[in-house]
């Protein structure tokens, strides 16, 4: 089940678009996680959300396979934890912007009835990463 979130900014939609596709600035906002990129930027490059302490933790391996600076972009999960999808919007809102978050993802191992807890900790999170990233 697919969640969204949006926020509105005062930043014009390509200032927005750059701390929103900031990966590694993520991890700043989500307990016990750090992004780590590879390969630049576009379709094709990824990154790599490893959340845990120490060793016990787990990576959520991720894949750009839709670039379109500074409106839209798409986010395959490609790991064996972590499955589904993400897209990002940014549109321009008066002299802002607005920025909409909308992803579809689930621990591959949690049961089907348990879906919404994941759903609803998703709306959570990347509401707060949004406007933090933001702001």
């Amino acid at each position: 089940m697919p969640f969204t979130v949006s926020a509105d900014s005062p930043l014009p939609p390509v200032e927005a678009w750059g701390r929103v596709t900031d990966w590694p600035a993520h991890g700043r906002y989500v307990a016990l996680t750090t992004v780590s990129r590879s390969g630049g930027e576009g379709v094709g490059s990824g990154f790599v959300a490893r959340t845990g302490v120490r060793r016990v933790g787990f990576d959520d391996p991720m894949v750009v396979v839709a670039w379109d600076p500074p409106r839209f972009c798409r986010i395959e999960k490609r790991g064996s934890v972590m499955q589904g999808w993400a897209e990002l919007s940014v549109e321009p809102r008066g002299s802002g912007s607005r920025v909409t978050w909308r992803e579809e993802a689930v621990p591959a191992r949690l049961p089907r009835f348990a879906h919404g807890i994941s759903t609803a900790a998703g709306r959570f999170v990347f509401g707060r990463v949004l406007r933090r990233l933001l702001n």
